[in-house]
């Protein structure tokens, strides 16, 4: 049976993060938000039957994962990126950005320099400060609406400030790119040189638009799947964010003890239950229903441009290669990032991701979540409209 992804579901009174805590977060009552990275669709009906079966199980007690549960993984991404995974590497989280703390703590010292690739995920940025590492930025280059990597600036960047581990974006959160073979091995290279192990965060990486291809980063070259932790998990493909499971990918042993005994020393031993039970589920069970989403993303992306083509033509879209984010150009408007929120908060009734949080670099940019019923993107881009008229923009 297909789903329907145009249905609308109330979220309110659920204690959704997104809808719920408009107040605590400072935005009016009556805002339409479409800022955090999950979706406003129910989720897969083999992943709800599963969990119902837990529930009707009645006991929720200490929980583990059998053989099943990486019989499921390792299918998943053989059949779906060509790459063959050992049940040994898979070190299960809570979450991504988890991982990405423990292995800033594992894999660094205090002072160390960390370098990311901005505008990108904020959260790369915080567990960095947060463990008392340095911020080093290697600057995206925007050139005809198409970003691209400095890789003078980045192995400048890595020589200079003797950084110890990059955390790549792959794909990449904000900007949508999906990096090509020759690109990744081309930092790779770089890394392999001057010493630097790499955090790939690949959460989006089942979300590629036609024509281009997703490489899992550690299986472009032995020598770097050696010095990768790769960071995966269901949440995002299948909407799973509250049930909190990761799987990451760690080939060399060495740097997988090193990564258990960072999470052991936060208390952390077992994973949730219902996470458990919906992440097999979701692998084993749900392909179908992920084709028939992407499909309607892919729609959903494609209504955006041609909206803003027709009538708001000094947005453009940042044409997606990867993820269900869009990254809108704001900068023909000619205003201030401060403007421009109150522009799209106060009169456009719009919650969006201010571009500025992933960076400077993103000044005059806005991130848009498109993983809702195509009504609520109609809805949210006649506001804008309307917003802009009134204020004769």
């Amino acid at each position: 049976m297909k789903s329907n992804f145009d249905s609308i579901i109330n979220r309110t009174n659920t204690n959704s993060l997104k809808y719920d805590f408009t107040s605590e977060r400072e935005r009016p009552d009556d805002i339409l938000p479409l800022w955090v990275a999950d979706m406003d669709f129910i989720v897969a009906p083999e992943i709800q039957q599963r969990l119902y079966d837990v529930v009707n199980h009645g006991i929720y007690g200490y929980s583990d994962s059998k053989d099943g549960y990486y019989q499921a993984i390792y299918s998943w991404y053989r059949s779906k990126f060509n790459y063959e995974i050992k049940k040994e590497w898979i070190v299960k989280t809570p979450g991504v950005v988890f991982a990405l703390a423990q292995a800033v703590r594992a894999f660094t010292k205090l002072g160390d320099g960390v370098i990311i690739q901005t505008p990108v995920y904020y959260p790369f940025k915080e567990v960095i400060i947060d463990n008392g590492r340095r911020v080093i930025t290697n600057s995206l280059v925007l050139k005809n609406a198409h970003y691209e990597i400095d890789f003078d600036d980045f192995e400048e960047k890595i020589k200079k400030e003797k950084v110890k581990l990059f955390i790549l974006c792959s794909p990449h959160n904000p900007v949508g790119r999906v990096w090509k073979k020759d690109e990744l091995l081309k930092l790779g290279q770089i890394c392999l040189k001057n010493d630097v192990k790499i955090i790939s965060d690949e959460i989006h990486s089942d979300f590629i638009y036609p024509g281009h291809q997703h490489h899992v980063f550690a299986s472009l070259k032995t020598e770097l799947q050696n010095i990768t932790i790769t960071c995966t998990a269901p949440t995002k493909t299948f909407n799973l964010a509250g049930l909190q499971i990761s799987n990451i990918f760690i080939a060399d042993e060495k740097l997988r003890l090193q990564f258990k005994k960072a999470i052991a020393s936060t208390g952390y031993s077992q994973c949730n239950l219902f996470g458990l039970a919906a992440c097999q589920t979701a692998y084993e069970s749900c392909s179908s229903w992920l084709e028939d989403l992407k499909q309607y993303l892919f729609e959903n992306t494609r209504f955006v441009d041609e909206y803003l083509k027709e009538y708001i033509p000094l947005i453009k879209l940042i044409i997606p290669e990867g993820t269900y984010l869009l990254w809108l150009d704001f900068r023909r408007l000619q205003i201030s990032d401060k403007e421009l929120n109150d522009l799209l908060i106060e009169h456009a009734r719009l919650w969006l991701d201010s571009g500025t949080m992933f960076g400077k670099e993103g000044k005059g940019f806005q991130r848009i979540n498109i993983a809702c019923p195509r009504a609520y993107l109609r809805q949210a881009l006649n506001q804008l409209k309307n917003a802009l008229e009134e204020i004769e923009y």
